[in-house]
C-alpha cells in the first residue's frame, strides 16, 4: 500500500504544480522543442492529478499504472533527452531519465499485480 500511495503522490503533486507554475513548464517544454504545448501540458496535468489520485485511493490501479508508465516513457523521450545535451545539463537529464525508468519499472510491477489475469488452462 505504501508504495502505491507514494507512486500516486509522485504524479499528483507534479500534476498540481503544472498548474501552479504553468509558465515554467511551458518554458521547459519549449526548450525541448515540444509542439502544442498548452494542450499537452494541460492534458498531462489533468491526467497526473486524476491518475495519481486513483492510485492513492486504489481505484483502477492496473490500467492507471499502464497509462502512467506510457506517460513516463513519453516524458523521458521528450524532456529528458540527455543524448542531446553536454556537460552538467546532460548528466542531470541522464539522472532524471534513469530515475524515471525506475518509476516506470515500479508502475509495471503495480500493473502486473492489479490487472485482471487471463483464464488459465
Amino acid at each position: 500500500m505504501a508504495g502505491r500511495v507514494l507512486l500516486g503522490l509522485y504524479f499528483l503533486v507534479p500534476g498540481i504544480m503544472k498548474f501552479v507554475a504553468w509558465d515554467m513548464h511551458v518554458g521547459l517544454m519549449a526548450k525541448h522543442g515540444m509542439v502544442f504545448i498548452p494542450f499537452f501540458l494541460a492534458a498531462a496535468a489533468i491526467f497526473q492529478v486524476v491518475a495519481g489520485t486513483a492510485l492513492i485511493v486504489n481505484r483502477y490501479t492496473g490500467i492507471v499504472s499502464v497509462f502512467l508508465a506510457l506517460l513516463v516513457l513519453a516524458i523521458n523521450v521528450n524532456l529528458h533527452d540527455f543524448w542531446n545535451l553536454d556537460g552538467l545539463e546532460g548528466a542531470h537529464e541522464m539522472q532524471n531519465f534513469i530515475k524515471n525508468m525506475g518509476i516506470f519499472a515500479g508502475l509495471l510491477i503495480l500493473a502486473g499485480h492489479n490487472l485482471p489475469k487471463s483464464a488459465e488452462k
